[in-house]
């Protein structure tokens, strides 16, 4: 590699982005929360502060989210995902069987819980033993409740990077949170600061090309009166080199 390739090379690291030249990686399944506060006449979206030191978009605004993990199949739950969000999550080639919807919808809420301490949870009628991550609800007698999230949209990271992801993003509106685990925040955290921010303000310009694309969708069914799950759910993939939105069905 010569010295103008690797200053590039680094210049991208630096940036936040990945090198877009690796082998074909299949995308790993990843969901991502944002949560929505209506309580006032411009509705609020809660957003984190990555810190300043994470290799990964430091110092940027981001919704909670990350990769399902094996658990998120076998963790009980205090209702099931509901039949339209679960045929939402359905939609798509190949179609996504309910297990495996099941996962996404509770990835979402674990992965708030872990990175804000914000809990989507119902009061659990047994005790369940729940451990790791999921500590926090068997400790204030929760279970996971996804009865309360919408499909807004699904990305999927463009080919050649190191890392990819097929990402659904949910939303849902503040009421949901049931929980707040205290310390989870903190000046070492991977999240410094939650801030609740205004939909259309200047915080929310600097988030990632593909987050923003997310969250105009979101606006415009907020524009439209309450959350349905018969909305158009739009798909961001990458074709020829280009960002394709088409809809789900």
């Amino acid at each position: 590699m010569t010295d103008t390739s690797q200053a590039a090379e680094k210049a991208k690291i630096h940036e936040g982005k990945e090198a877009d030249h690796h082998p074909y990686f299949r995308p790993k399944d990843a969901a991502t929360l944002i949560l929505v506060d209506r309580s006032s006449a411009i509705p609020k979206v809660l957003v984190g502060k990555r810190h300043d030191k994470v290799v990964f978009m430091p110092g940027k605004f981001v919704f909670p989210g990350g990769r399902v993990d094996k658990d998120d199949y076998r963790v009980p739950v205090a209702a099931p995902v509901t039949a339209e969000l679960e045929a939402n999550l359905a939609k798509g080639s190949p179609k996504t069987p309910a297990s495996r919807a099941k996962s996404l919808a509770i990835a979402a809420i674990r992965e708030a819980c872990e990175e804000t301490g914000l809990c989507l949870g119902r009061k659990a009628e047994m005790k369940a033993k729940l451990e790791g991550p999921w500590k926090p609800f068997a400790d204030a007698g929760l279970l996971p409740d996804p009865s309360s999230l919408f499909l807004i949209a699904r990305a999927i990271t463009p080919p050649g990077r190191v890392k990819r992801f097929d990402t659904r993003f949910f939303t849902a509106d503040a009421s949901a949170i049931t929980h707040r685990v205290d310390g989870v925040i903190h000046a070492d955290a991977e999240l410094v600061e939650l801030v609740w921010v205004e939909l259309g303000s200047k915080p929310l310009a600097d988030l990632h090309p593909m987050t923003r694309n997310v969250l105009n969708e979101l606006h415009t069914r907020l524009a439209t009166g309450p959350l349905r799950h018969d909305a158009p759910v739009p798909f961001f993939h990458f074709y020829g080199g280009k960002m394709q939105k088409d809809v789900l069905g």
